[in-house]
């Protein structure tokens, strides 16, 4: 019968430390993340900055979801929640026009399954002077809304989904939010 060193105790102890320390870590790790919340309380009175130079002030009772917020200095995301509604902003590089930024954001749009571009696309602007284009398009049990506007190399995509009853209540709120997009010169 062969006789443990100690040696070989020592490295199995190692062994089972390191392998117990991965555990941890695999198991625990995700199950702390998923007890934390994540929507966090957004200032609805100030510009938040979500990428690149671009700000915007968010809607009274929105609500930031750090599960697809992404700042940058180049680029970003921003997730807001009103209540089942959803109103996300994208900050991206752009070498092309509006209309070309447009066409980019509905073709994402219908490539989705089951959504669909619908009604006539119509011009808007912010109250910062950023030019742009906006329209509707469906997807089963929801709605929604886009907007897309070309500044300074950066295209900012704008959309917003709910179901048709939450959507109508907080769609004049996203809309006043929306107009306050701003794009403040930022180094790219």
């Amino acid at each position: 019968m062969a006789r443990i060193t100690r040696r070989q105790l020592t490295n199995l102890l190692g062994a089972l430390g390191v392998v117990a320390t991965l555990g941890g870590l695999g198991y625990g790790l995700p199950a702390i993340d998923r007890s934390l919340p994540s929507g966090r309380a957004v200032r609805t009175d100030e510009p938040y900055l979500i990428g690149a130079g671009v700000t915007v002030v968010p809607p009274p009772g929105a609500v930031l979801d750090v599960t697809g917020t992404r700042p940058g200095e180049t680029e970003g995301t921003v997730l807001f929640r009103l209540g089942a509604v959803r109103y996300a902003i994208a900050v991206r590089p752009f070498d092309g026009d509006l209309e070309a930024a447009a066409a980019r954001l509905r073709k994402r749009i219908v490539d989705a399954t089951g959504y669909q571009v619908t009604g006539a696309q119509l011009a808007v602007s912010t109250a910062g002077g950023l030019a742009g284009l906006q329209g509707g398009y469906t997807a089963p049990g929801r709605g929604g809304r886009y907007a897309v506007f070309v500044a300074d190399g950066l295209t900012i995509e704008v959309t917003v989904s709910g179901d048709d009853l939450d959507l109508g209540r907080t769609l004049p709120a996203i809309e006043a939010g929306t107009r306050t997009l701003r794009r403040d010169g930022a180094p790219r």
